[in-house]
């Protein structure tokens, strides 16, 4: 039988999340990019997203916000007058994805229910509120994307093999 850790459980199920989180902003087609839900372009959901995930994941207390964000920008109740670019989206992504791979693996096991310099949450906290978090507004975002394709984003389960070669990124 395999022994399993928390960790190593965050580490795989966080894996599957973020792959979950690449494939859906691959199906979003370009025409949606800037088209209003909820009174908000989808850039502006998606962007969202991704900076509460980069903002929250590890220590909401000690942060900085990445060099393109401007004040409200994260905020779905302040418009933003100039919408951020898909590469710019990608990359932030790219970067959100790198720093909670190296904060993973770098927690222990005991390290899980301490609380991070400065906050008064647990580092499991932070996380579990994290990937509640993401999976919502995950979800909102392929409701977007099926309501106006007719297509549904493909996500991984807890025991999907992840995919290695060519694959349709709808199911």
């Amino acid at each position: 039988s395999v022994v399993y850790s928390y960790r190593s459980a965050l580490v795989d199920q966080t894996e599957r999340a973020l792959w979950s989180v690449k494939n859906v902003m691959d199906c979003i087609p370009d025409t949606l990019w800037e088209r209003p839900y909820c009174g908000m372009p989808l850039w502006k959901h998606l962007y969202h997203m991704l900076h509460s995930l980069d903002q929250w994941f590890i220590n909401p207390e000690v942060y900085t916000d990445p060099p393109f964000h401007l004040p409200g920008l994260n905020d779905l109740d302040t418009p933003s007058p100039t919408p951020l670019s898909r590469q710019t989206l990608e990359d932030y992504f790219g970067t959100v994805a790198n720093k909670i791979r190296g904060y993973l693996a770098s927690l222990r096991e005991e390290d899980l229910l301490c609380c991070p310099p400065h906050s008064g949450d647990s580092r499991f906290l932070l996380i579990l509120a994290q990937h509640r978090h993401l999976h919502t507004h995950l979800g909102v975002l392929m409701g977007f994307i099926i309501a106006e394709t007719g297509k549904w984003p493909r996500v991984l389960g807890l025991r999907d093999a992840f995919p290695t070669q060519t694959y349709d990124p709808f199911f």
